[in-house]
């Protein structure tokens, strides 16, 4: 690799000095580096959607400086471009990130020596459907959809259906329907299984279900699921609304009852740039204990 384009979070390098320093070493290193964040127009923020924008067509990788939920943002917005994602951790566990920032010049010096490998991690497209048939909203994430109450604490009812055939008929705070890459997020906090990342299906877990059978499905990738609202344990008719926190916990939309959520796989996958053939078991040992 000898392009790239590098995207900071700012919360975690706020005077640029990571990224600074990695733009410094790659120059030396004879290679080619531009920062979205500083090719964005003076006085404008940072909008990772206009960094699509500014990939050049011939970039190489793009060189996330963050956490995990900085590369989740990159992934999908950029994932369109097909370009490779090597993430440098600065925030705090980054499963998904290949190093933390004390060892990115060796990360570098690996990467652009081409000693590196990919990985391909599925991703989810969402889309909200109002009882109409109008498409209200659509996206991808790649780690999870899922379906929250909103405003009232007090418990949503939905129903889930495989293929279009009925499955199950949930009383809870919400669902989440995640990506194995996903599974080491808000599922496993939830009662999740953890998954091993580059397998292809669907984990579906209740989040805190008014039931006995509170535990998760686990389906195929080629199904397509739909979750369709049905209201809220209450008679205000305020508190019939549910909530959809899509695109990996971002970009919230409002549902109303009746509106459903249709998932599929994305024919996107997001590549994940790998060093280390370490297995999935010992990074969870290491990153859990």
């Amino acid at each position: 690799m000898e392009k790239f384009l590098i995207v900071t979070n700012e919360a975690r390098d706020p005077g640029f000095e990571i990224t600074d320093r990695m733009m410094d070493y790659i120059h030396k290193k004879g290679a080619s580096c531009w920062s979205a964040n500083k090719m964005m127009a003076d006085g404008t923020p940072f909008d990772m959607a206009k960094a699509a924008e500014l990939v050049v067509d011939d970039a190489d990788c793009v060189l996330v400086l963050g956490g995990d939920g900085t590369l989740l943002r990159a992934a999908r917005k950029l994932v369109h471009r097909n370009i490779p994602f090597l993430g440098i951790n600065s925030g705090h566990l980054g499963y998904l990130t290949e190093g933390d920032k004390s060892k990115a010049e060796d990360i570098l010096d690996r990467v652009m020596a081409d000693e590196y490998f990919l990985e391909e991690r599925m991703m989810l497209m969402g889309r909200i459907v109002a009882p109409d048939g109008t498409v209200r909203s659509e996206g991808i994430a790649l780690n999870d959809i899922t379906l929250n109450r909103c405003r009232y604490l007090r418990i949503i009812k939905f129903k889930l259906y495989v293929n279009g055939e009925f499955l199950y008929y949930y009383t809870a705070d919400g669902i989440i329907v995640s990506t194995p890459t996903g599974s080491t997020a808000y599922s496993l906090s939830c009662g999740g299984p953890v998954v091993e990342p580059t397998a292809r299906l669907f984990v579906i877990t209740p989040i805190a279900p008014h039931s006995l059978n509170n535990r998760s499905l686990i389906l195929s990738a080629n199904d397509k699921l739909e979750l369709e609202l049905i209201g809220a344990g209450s008679s205000d008719p305020g508190a019939t609304t549910g909530f959809v926190s899509y695109y990996d916990g971002e970009d919230a939309v409002t549902l109303q009852p009746g509106d459903r959520i249709e998932i599929v796989k994305s024919k996107s996958v997001a590549k994940i740039v790998k060093l280390s053939r370490q297995s999935f078991l010992e990074t969870i040992r290491i990153r859990m204990s």
